[in-house]
């Protein structure tokens, strides 16, 4: 061991000797303080090399592998708080923006009927400001816009629904198949580090009780089932809201149809 780290010391001290004698900066017009450098680099270079190299036969991969396994443990609940936080999200999202039924939606705009024909558009403003629904959200785009021609408002509204609406709708689903993606291989970084914590403790002695692999094996599985875990039932939950929100874009496709035609007749 004293053999090679002083071998090491001898060839840092030439290195450093022959950058700072200006052998390699020599056609350059930088102006160093390098006696200064000298001095307080060779002791600082040498000293971590001396560190390391004492350290290095004596390390011990399994502390290592304790931190990676906190920081996965903690990696993988903040994961399956931020999977649940997006999907609670959506799903009250959806609610907010759809009617509860067709015949609901009907009734809607069987009631703005009124207020157009008598061109009470500012009181059917006041109505539709207050209803964070969709339809009726683009009732209120509609009356803002009803100078238009048929054909334009209805492209407007179809492209403020898309705009404002549905890539709201896919913004947070993205985050939600973000976390089914990532969980699993999380749980399978889990897995190789807990490998590699368990065969470095067999080649650190001839003979390993099995309890002392047992802790790093755990880990390996652990994480998997973890990780998947928090992915299965989120692929289940998506699908079902996948669902939801067809079933609203057709809800509110064909309110936009009959939308447009109330808006033409008048």
């Amino acid at each position: 061991m004293t053999k090679k780290t002083d071998y090491l010391k001898n060839r840092i001290f030439q290195c450093l000797s022959s950058l700072l004698s200006g052998k390699i900066c020599q056609n350059t017009q930088i102006v160093l303080p390098f006696p200064f450098l000298f001095r307080v680099l060779c002791p600082m270079f040498s000293a971590l090399i001396l560190f390391a190299a004492e350290k290095a036969p004596v390390f011990d991969l399994s502390v290592v592998v304790d931190w990676i396994a906190l920081f996965l443990y903690l990696l993988l609940a903040l994961v399956a708080f931020w999977g649940t936080y997006s999907v609670i999200l959506i799903w009250r999202r959806v609610s907010q923006l759809r009617f509860k039924d067709e015949s609901e939606q009907i009734e809607f705009l069987a009631a703005i009927e009124p207020y157009l024909a008598s061109n009470r558009t500012e009181e059917l403003q006041q109505l539709c400001e207050e209803d964070p629904r969709a339809l009726v959200q683009l009732t209120l785009v509609a009356l803002k816009n009803k100078h238009l021609p048929t054909s334009k408002l209805r492209d407007l509204l179809i492209e403020r629904f898309q705009r404002d609406i549905s890539a709201e709708l896919d913004y947070r689903g993205s985050w939600v198949q973000t976390i089914i993606k990532a969980a699993p291989m999380l749980g399978l970084y889990g897995t190789v580090v807990g490998m590699m914590g368990a065969f470095s403790k067999l080649s650190a002695v001839t003979q390993v009780s099995p309890d002392k692999l047992a802790g790093d094996i755990s880990f390996a599985l652990v994480t998997t089932a973890i990780g998947l875990t928090i992915a299965i039932p989120l692929i289940l939950i998506t699908a079902i809201i996948n669902i939801r929100i067809s079933k609203f874009e057709d809800l509110v496709g064909a309110g936009l149809t009959r939308l447009v035609e109330i808006f033409s007749r008048q």
